[in-house]
């Protein structure tokens, strides 16, 4: 049997425990084909990068799935006809991962960048314009090559 990792997002007008229920009958078509679900995720409800079908937010769930690929399609076939559903994606993967999901670990507060700035370079000056602020007033540079020379307009004088 093939391993997948299955993430899907539920309708944000659901709640938890419905979307439990959902878990729970896909996880029943699985094993109904001959299927095992190992770890199963419930990342809560999210916001969303664009609205789908009218949802601001969805309620996000990952399975790891040890299933025949009928059994995948035939969860899929079931996601797509259900309302309450509205993505899905399932990866082929080697192997499982151990523990949590990358979504699931909570990031150390000593990972996170500062916000006092102290991760960035030393601050410049005002007025310091970078590497080009050494070439001095336009005035004092003379005509461009190659190019037009700019007079001044006689209508703005």
């Amino acid at each position: 049997m093939a391993l997948y990792e299955h993430v899907f997002l539920a309708r944000q007008d659901m709640s938890a425990q419905q979307v439990d229920a959902l878990v729970e009958q896909y996880k029943g078509v699985i094993e109904a084909h001959g299927g095992k679900v190992g770890r199963i995720e419930n990342w809560g409800l999210k916001s969303l990068t664009y609205r789908i079908k009218k949802n601001r937010k969805a309620h996000y769930a990952l399975m790891d799935i040890d299933a025949p690929a009928p059994a995948v399609h035939e969860m899929e076939r079931q996601m797509r006809i259900n309302e309450d559903v509205l993505r899905y994606m399932t990866i082929a993967v080697e192997k499982h991962e151990e523990g949590a999901s990358a979504m699931m670990q909570k990031r150390d507060r000593d990972d996170r960048p500062r916000r006092d700035g102290d991760d960035r370079g030393p601050r410049r000056e005002f007025g310091d314009r970078g590497p080009r602020s050494d070439r001095g007033p336009r005035e004092d540079r003379g005509p461009r090559e190659g190019g037009f020379e700019r007079r001044p307009r006689e209508d703005r004088a």
